[in-house]
């Protein structure tokens, strides 16, 4: 199981409000090129979204599922990607006196990725995971403040 941890200098309402947004989606993941939301409920539970993701001039489509949402403090994910399987993905947010400590568990679900799961795949979700932290915490705290204040 990949537990990483990034401190976001923006209170959760903040980091809440990019994780709700899901045309932000591609900014802050790691992989995906393009996204959409296929449902306009985002993030209540049930609500999807389509991502694809490139390499070189290979691409693939996949879906990402809420799975349960707690407004301004939890959000669980499925992330589907065909024939790899699928992968659970839990964004916890801890207030951190005016900041947040966000918390990423992920680990695979079905499929191939849950068949090949060992040190090695675990050690890459860990680097995947200390980007994306890295970059979700860019896209929170770049925002101007009258959008962090909504």
């Amino acid at each position: 199981m990949a537990v990483r941890h990034q401190l976001v200098r923006r209170p959760p309402r903040a980091v809440w409000a990019v994780l709700a947004d899901p045309t932000c989606y591609g900014e802050w993941v790691a992989g995906p090129s393009e996204s959409a939301p296929l449902d306009h409920t985002w993030p209540s539970p049930g609500s999807r979204l389509r991502y694809t993701i490139r390499l070189g001039p290979w691409a693939a489509e996949g879906v990402t599922t809420v799975r349960h949402e707690e407004p301004g403090r939890e959000l669980e994910l499925e992330a589907s990607f065909k024939s790899l399987g699928t992968a659970r993905i839990f964004l916890q947010l801890r207030p951190w006196g005016e900041e947040t400590l966000v918390v990423c568990d992920e680990h695979p679900l079905r499929g191939l990725g849950g068949t090949l799961h060992n040190s090695v795949s675990e050690a890459v979700l860990q680097l995947r995971h200390r980007g994306m932290l890295a970059r979700l915490a860019a896209v929170v705290e770049r925002r101007p403040e009258e959008v962090r204040r909504a």
